[in-house]
């Protein structure tokens, strides 16, 4: 399908708001199909239908006080209906925290608290966490019509309904995502309407069109699944929104559905190459396939080049921005091993340990992977100390976002990463940082000092494994303790193993040896 020459010059803008965007398919494409649930179709929304509900819903929410700069909360299943909450805020100027089902109910509490968030739209599969959940008297939508809050469909404004017009501004936050929510302050990393803005420009290298259908089975509340979404909404093509990852289901969708693009994190490349059914599955339709958030093995790379149709890009980044790495593994066979080459726009360095900046150019040395793009975010939210100790700044005084990553480029400019510096955990696709986890496990009074580190996993990509010293004449269990902790913990959060040590291993001045943990889980 050609693009109409008006979306085509609003997409050359230097900046533009994807919200408008959409009024612009719904005026010459009305009818062309914008999201879809799967793997029922329950409901579907064509742009005409898609601009008109944004309308509603920016009206709704003018009309309940929300003005430009304020925030909601979505804590829910990815629907039709929860993609176009997220829009249709953002047509009124107002910020999302997408928030993740599978965090406690204090986290949860803290995150709406921290992000100032007016309104909670939920639904059934939330109802746990919410519940409990329920702080200063914010108002809860449930937008699958159950008892988690007040009917969607009885909420919104009338049929017809128009927002006041808001001019959107690249500086203004478009949402509020949060890196980690178990400890007393989680991290609200606040992205810009201009930082989505670049995500969409670059959308026509990846032939994104209206033609584009994108098969999403990563949630909503995930940066991964955004770099993605947005762009295909931005060019007029279709969403299809898998709530819960199945292998079997995602193929069955791909060939139905003629997929041409998606966003998968390596351990769903990993469990759909190893699919008994996979090779009878007709994927010719695929143009490129993406993955990000976690390692992304040359073996499986190699696989998935080879019995996979259609291109295979890796971006490597951060969710608070900074640069993004690519590698078109399909152009670059031999790269496998790495993260590729800086993307355009993209600077990214290497710094040592003291902050000094290694000579660019220098295959020998690894350093920490700083990096400055229009794609960063404005700051944590609400916490400048934290904002300060993600920044590095460069003789000239240009701001880089620091990613905690050590690796080291090669002769031909790719980035191969050796190991995490701030020792997170990427467990299924999902950020999981161990302090948070340490700090719970010492609220029990059986722990005198404990140590979490990340171990291998065939199933998650790794998994987190705790060591406990015991308190001094404590006689919990093992397996009671673990209990306990995941207790209190979010699902994706949760110990795989816990283990009693008699002593951490230490350096000389103090500093845990996680290697060594680690290697005692193999023995």
């Amino acid at each position: 399908m050609q693009t109409h020459p008006a979306i085509q010059a609003a997409m050359e803008r230097d900046f533009g708001a994807i919200a408008d965007l959409v009024r612009l398919h719904a005026q010459h494409t009305p009818d062309h199909a914008a999201l879809a649930d799967a793997p029922y179709s329950q409901s579907a929304l064509n742009y005409g239908a898609l601009d008109a509900l944004m309308d509603r819903i920016a009206a709704s929410l003018q009309r309940d006080g929300l003005k430009a700069g304020d925030a909601i909360a979505v804590c829910a299943t990815s629907s039709v209906n929860y993609a176009a909450v997220f829009l249709g805020a953002l047509r009124a100027g107002v910020a999302v925290a997408p928030l993740a089902p599978g965090s406690t109910p204090a986290s949860l509490a803290r995150m709406i608290q921290d992000a100032d968030a007016r309104i909670l739209f939920t639904d059934a599969s939330a109802a746990e966490v919410v519940g409990p959940a329920k702080e200063g008297g914010i108002a809860r939508i449930a937008l699958d019509g159950s008892s988690a809050g007040r009917d969607f469909a009885a909420w919104l404004a009338p049929v017809g309904a128009r927002p006041e017009a808001v001019e959107v501004q690249p500086s203004w936050a478009f949402n509020i995502i949060y890196s980690s929510g178990t400890t007393g302050e989680p991290k609200g990393i606040v992205q810009g309407h201009g930082m989505r803005w670049s995500h969409v420009q670059r959308g026509a290298k990846y032939e994104y069109s209206a033609d584009t259908v994108t098969l999403l089975s990563t949630p909503l509340y995930s940066n991964t699944t955004l770099v993605v979404f947005f762009p295909t909404i931005a060019f007029g093509g279709c969403v299809v929104l898998m709530p819960k990852f199945d292998a079997g289901g995602y193929l069955q969708l791909a060939e139905a559905r003629r997929v041409t693009h998606t966003m998968l994190v390596p351990v769903q490349y990993q469990r759909l190459m190893a699919h008994p059914r996979f090779d009878a599955h007709d994927l010719s339709s695929f143009q490129f396939k993406f993955s990000t958030s976690a390692p992304f093995n040359a073996a499986l790379k190699a696989d998935v080049l080879k019995r996979w149709p259609g291109g295979l890009i890796e971006f490597y980044g951060m969710t608070e921005g900074g640069g993004t790495c690519i590698l078109e593994a399909h152009l670059h066979p031999a790269k496998l091993h790495t993260v590729g080459q800086p993307a355009p726009g993209s600077d990214i360095r290497l710094i040592d340990e003291e902050g000094n900046e290694l000579p660019q150019g220098n295959t020998e040395v690894a350093g920490e992977v700083v990096g400055h793009s229009a794609g960063m975010m404005t700051g944590y939210h609400r916490q400048p100390a934290k904002t300060r100790e993600a920044e590095w700044f460069d003789a000239t005084g240009k701001r880089f976002i620091r990613t905690g990553d050590v690796g080291r480029f090669d002769a031909d400019g790719f980035l191969t990463l050796f190991d995490r510096k701030k020792d997170m955990i990427i467990s299924g696709g999902f950020n999981i940082y161990p302090s948070d986890l340490e700090a719970v496990l010492r609220g029990h009074a059986a722990v005198a000092d404990v140590a979490v580190v990340g171990v291998p996993s065939e199933q998650w990509g790794e998994t987190p494994v705790a060591f406990v010293v015991r308190s001094e004449g404590d006689a919990t269990t093992e397996v009671a303790l673990l209990q306990w902790t995941n207790e209190q913990l979010g699902k994706t959060q949760r110990l795989a193993r816990l283990h009693f040590i008699d002593e951490l291993p230490r350096s000389a001045i103090g500093k845990v040896l996680k290697r060594e943990l680690r290697d005692l889980v193999g023995r």
